[in-house]
């Protein structure tokens, strides 16, 4: 049997409404996390938390803020890895990739925020690791994007971020198959 880590990317306080930087959807996509966080939990999948920190000056996660801090949707419980993270991708400069390494994981599922940055970024670097990649697309949260003097919803910047991982990189599904696959 191949073994398994979750890895929660980014699901923080500033992400949900009233925060500093909220995403289209969050709240749906916590839920969703939540109950891959507890089937993880239930069938000893190993479980990795991802948080990240900003500058002082960032307009959100920054240091020492309760917006900062994982939600309480997902909340690591004793035993569960933490790992801080500066940057989008998970594995840079952290230590991500000996804690998977250390427990012989071969399948990383991923869920978090945002689609468009830590969740893209993560899961090409993963696949480029050599991990089978999972992403549960519907425990994921996109934000809405500005390019050209053009406004991209939310919805759009997911789809647009999912699909090129679909095609090329991950199994990218919704949470009820990750759980019933």
């Amino acid at each position: 049997m191949m073994t398994t880590a979750l890895i929660l990317v980014d699901i923080q306080n500033d992400y949900f409404e009233g925060g500093a930087w909220p995403v289209a959807k969050m709240a749906q996509a916590a839920e969703n996390a939540a109950r891959l966080l507890k089937h993880a939990r239930e069938t000893g999948q190993l479980v990795v938390h991802i948080r990240h920190e900003g500058r002082p000056t960032s307009p959100f996660f920054r240091p020492g803020t309760e917006g900062a801090e994982i939600h309480t949707s997902v909340a690591p419980s004793a035993g569960e890895a933490v790992v801080l993270k500066h940057r989008p991708n998970s594995f840079q400069g952290t230590d991500l990739q000996n804690i998977l390494q250390g427990a012989g994981v071969e399948r990383v599922i991923l869920c978090g925020a945002q689609s468009q940055m830590c969740i893209d970024a993560t899961t090409r670097a993963a696949v480029d690791m050599g991990y089978e990649t999972i992403v549960a697309e519907d425990a994921c949260g996109a934000k809405e994007a500005q390019f050209g003097g053009v406004t991209v919803p939310a919805e759009m910047v997911h789809a647009a971020f999912m699909s090129p991982l679909a095609m090329s990189y991950a199994k990218v599904v919704t949470t009820d198959q990750v759980l019933n696959g």
